[in-house]
């Protein structure tokens, strides 16, 4: 039995439709006892509280990063007899910088998983296409779509593709791998735009913001150090989103999903 955390967004959901695809028993873990996850069976827990969490009978679990007690949610897992962690970090991981909120939990969270005596991969992403979604009630309002960022190109991934390779991983065969996981090519926002455009069959047009608009349209949003991390990997260029890795290729065999892949299949979601 496999137990996918997050079930309820983006990469768990797609964790659980991969594992439901393919007849993989899975529990779908919610805060709330009445929600229900397609193709999962809703177990109650908050990876906050891990006296919460009903481990009992799971061999493999996806786990997202940044919770507050991971040690002892790790220990109690590896107590119920569960054998092997796929954990959702980032590539901001790799810059151990406990100074950048950002990269400070995802790397507590990998060295917790590391400490924890369980079989662990990690995948890194980079930026979902699913990011993309944010722009719709600009598309909504009109044609015109104000972009953060707009010089920093990011090769970014199908959350389909992460769950590819997370189920994979589940099953065994990749303990001790940290897999980088990227589109197929590096788009300025401007470009994911106009891929829209394209699947859209609507004249889009990307407007840069600056860095202070940026700043401020995230502080409306987010917690300070939040904005502060973000503003150091990408105003200041410390993290690398645009290099393409070769890792869900050789994971899946086959190559990853293009952002024009990604945008046909969810065109509904922008009209």
């Amino acid at each position: 039995m496999f137990l996918v955390t997050g079930a309820t967004g983006t990469a768990g959901g797609a964790v659980v439709r991969e594992l439901a695809r393919s007849g993989e028993p899975v529990q779908a873990l919610v805060r709330k006892p009445d929600a229900v996850v397609p193709g999962a069976e809703p177990v109650v827990g908050d990876l906050n509280d891990p006296a919460s969490v009903p481990f009992e009978g799971v061999t493999g679990v996806f786990l997202l990063s940044g919770y507050a007690d991971m040690p002892g949610l790790l220990a109690r897992a590896r107590s119920a007899g569960v054998e092997r962690v796929v954990l959702l970090s980032g590539g901001s991981a790799a810059l151990a910088d406990l100074d950048n909120a950002v990269s400070r939990y995802m790397t507590l969270s990998e060295r917790a998983v590391r400490e924890s005596g369980l079989a662990w991969t990690f995948l890194r992403p980079r930026a979902f296409m699913s990011n993309a979604l944010r722009w719709l009630p600009q598309l909504r309002a009109g044609d015109e779509v104000r972009v953060q960022y707009p010089e920093v190109p990011a090769a970014c991934v199908d959350p389909g593709d992460i769950a590819a390779v997370a189920v994979r991983a589940l099953r065994g065969g990749h303990e001790g791998r940290i897999y980088d996981l990227t589109g197929p090519e590096a788009l300025l926002p401007a470009q994911q735009v106009a891929v829209l455009g394209r699947v859209l069959g609507r004249d889009l047009r990307a407007v840069g913001l600056s860095d202070e608009e940026t700043r401020a349209e995230m502080a409306a949003a987010m917690p300070a150090e939040y904005v502060e991390a973000f503003a150091q990997f990408y105003a200041e260029g410390r993290l690398d989103e645009a290099t393409v890795h070769p890792d869900i290729a050789e994971v899946t065999g086959r190559p990853p999903r293009t952002f024009e892949q990604w945008a046909r299949e969810n065109a509904d979601a922008f009209r």
